[in-house]
């Protein structure tokens, strides 16, 4: 197994984002409302825009389900709930802006998912433990 580079966490991130924001994003421009605005005129791209979508969250919450666990996923979302709170005191987030707070959880929604993929490279890394799927047969 190659080591996890930055880059390759910015990658990972990067469509974890992508996915999310794809899905649904506040700004109005997101498969979820192509799909309310065309729901009675539904086409074969709404359908594959949809199903291709569906394979990605897949992808993405199968491995960080099984990288993180259910204990670890609950421990990501209360670490990046906890973010927010921070921001909110600090005064960088206001929840009477509910654009502003919903932009910041799919950004952090997308990051708990980089880090799932990303985490038998991370645990690799500090542990020196490796994962049952990531030896590799030629040894």
């Amino acid at each position: 197994m190659k080591p996890l580079t930055v880059q390759g966490f910015l990658i990972r991130f990067l469509f974890a984002l992508l996915l999310v924001l794809l899905t649904y994003n506040p700004g109005g421009y997101s498969y979820i409302h192509w799909l309310k605005d065309s729901f009675s005129n539904f086409t074969p791209l709404l359908a594959i825009s949809g199903i291709s979508l569906i394979i990605g969250w897949v992808i993405y919450l199968r491995a960080t389900l099984r990288s993180l666990g259910l204990i670890g996923l609950i421990l990501a979302g209360l670490f990046f709930a906890a973010i927010i709170w921070l921001f909110i005191d600090w005064g960088w987030l206001s929840l009477n802006n509910v654009n502003a707070v919903s932009w910041v959880i799919l950004i952090l929604f997308s990051a708990v998912l980089a880090v799932g993929i990303s985490w038998s490279h991370i645990r690799r890394k500090i542990s020196g433990q490796v994962d049952a799927d990531d030896v590799d047969e030629d040894q």
